[in-house]
């Protein structure tokens, strides 16, 4: 029964996204109450769970495939960095817009892009690799590449950047990984809940963000949607064909497409909400973010789940 639900809700993600958003908009109140120190409650929660589900042979696959986990992660790091910042100057985009997008651009994949790379008949396991390491990658890079790109618009603080992203996505991920090292069969019980619990909470960072930027979001929607949409359909297409330029199989390259273009949107609304509260636009690409990846990877994932590799 859990796991019948668990794979509805899941399935139905991206619906579910653009359902919380367009209410959001136009219901603001029902999703006020969340918070916003919730925000990174609710992340911590759902890096415990994936914590949880993690193993020592999931390292060893990763050192199996060193080839393919660099061109990955230069993708992940490499292109979705330098998009948003030239999407960020192509537009001419204010600067609050731009900062939340090249947060977003920074951020490790996201673990939706593990459920889209199965119905898109990709590597699982590689997907699942590749959003492992990229992770615990963001502790370092994520502060670093912000700074880098983000730090023209704004004043940027790493060290700041830095402790939360340990405190939000490494500490949960390890003590995850210890749990099931030692209690594998409560860790089992626990992690049954964490795809229900990951949705859940992903819904309500999107739909709090949204009602609490309304009016921001309202007024600027064209330069969000277009800036947005642009940086996830270079992703997607920039990491297919970074694969193929490199000889990559099929399989391979559908992986990488979807692990670039859907972005940890989650922590992109976490860490512009507490490291950026004076600039109130600034989370708004990410939760748009949320959305959109999830219907672009859901589209791609229909198209080529109907096709033989």
């Amino acid at each position: 029964m859990l796991t019948r639900v668990s794979n509805t809700l899941v399935r139905w993600f991206p619906a579910l996204s653009l359902s919380v958003g367009i209410l959001a908009l136009l219901e603001p109140k029902c999703f006020l109450w969340f918070g916003s120190e919730s925000i990174s409650f609710g992340l911590g929660l759902i890096m415990l769970g994936m914590g949880m589900t993690l193993e020592a042979v999931d390292f060893v696959r990763v050192f199996r495939n060193p080839k393919i986990i660099t061109l990955g992660l230069a993708a992940q790091y490499g292109i979705m960095p330098v998009a948003g910042w030239g999407i960020s100057v192509l537009f001419d985009l204010p600067k609050e817009i731009a900062l939340g997008l090249i947060m977003v651009s920074c951020c490790p994949g996201g673990t939706a892009s593990n459920v889209v790379v199965y119905l898109a008949k990709g590597g699982v396991a590689l997907s699942v690799a590749l959003t492992l390491v990229s992770t615990f990658l963001a502790v370092f890079l994520t502060p670093s590449l912000v700074l880098l790109f983000a730090g023209q618009y704004v004043p940027v603080d790493p060290r700041g950047l830095f402790k939360s992203v340990v405190v939000i996505v490494l500490f949960p991920l390890i003590v995850g990984l210890v749990w099931n090292r030692f209690f594998s069969q409560s860790a089992r019980k626990i992690s049954s809940f964490s795809p229900i619990i990951s949705v859940l909470f992903i819904l309500l960072i999107v739909g709090y963000v949204i009602s609490a930027k309304n009016d921001l979001i309202l007024q600027h929607w064209g330069k969000l949607l277009l800036s947005v949409s642009c940086l996830h359909l270079l992703g997607f297409s920039f990491g297919y064909f970074l694969a193929k330029l490199f000889g990559m199989e099929e399989l391979v390259r559908r992986t990488i497409s979807i692990e670039v273009g859907m972005q940890n949107s989650g922590l992109g609304m976490a860490l512009t909400s507490k490291h950026f509260s004076q600039f109130p636009l600034a989370p708004a690409p990410c939760a748009i973010s949320a959305v959109f990846h999830c219907i672009m990877g859901s589209i791609l994932a229909c198209r080529w789940g109907q096709k033989k590799i």
